[in-house]
């Protein structure tokens, strides 16, 4: 249960290296310096396909929260079974393809029927794990 987390935490991070890869270069490009950063907007001017790998970024730190919080509790509670750790390793490929395709062809109908999958397999991982309660 918990190899689907990590795998996500080292998704994140790679899209992190991939944020300052093309962020610090359009920076300099725009004249934007570092310390004009600091205000929220300054970015604004930066090309669209610059700001989603950021704004993926971002949300890489929203809803997958909920995730490690299920997995962990999978984990804890002792209902890590092979349903949950599909839901879990179902949840962290489906937010990838979300990344990839947000930071490439940023296609918004497409990002958002990944992001509903992923959700439903999250749902499906509480459902399992509160129904578990009972």
């Amino acid at each position: 249960m918990l190899t689907p987390v990590i795998a996500l935490i080292g998704w994140t991070l790679l899209v992190w290296v991939w944020m300052y890869l093309v962020r610090v270069p359009a920076m300099a490009g725009a004249g934007i310096g570092a310390q004009d950063a600091k205000h929220p907007g300054a970015l604004d001017g930066l090309p669209s396909r610059v700001r989603a790998v950021g704004d993926n970024y971002n949300h890489l730190h929203e809803q997958p929260t909920v995730f490690y919080a299920l997995a962990f509790y999978s984990h804890l509670a002792g209902v890590a079974d092979g349903l949950n750790v599909q839901l879990a390793w179902a949840y962290v490929l489906l937010r990838v393809a979300h990344s990839l395709v947000q930071n490439t062809v940023n296609l918004v109908v497409l990002r958002f029927a990944l992001f509903v999958l992923a959700s439903l397999a999250l749902m499906a991982m509480a459902g399992r794990n509160l129904w578990a309660l009972l």
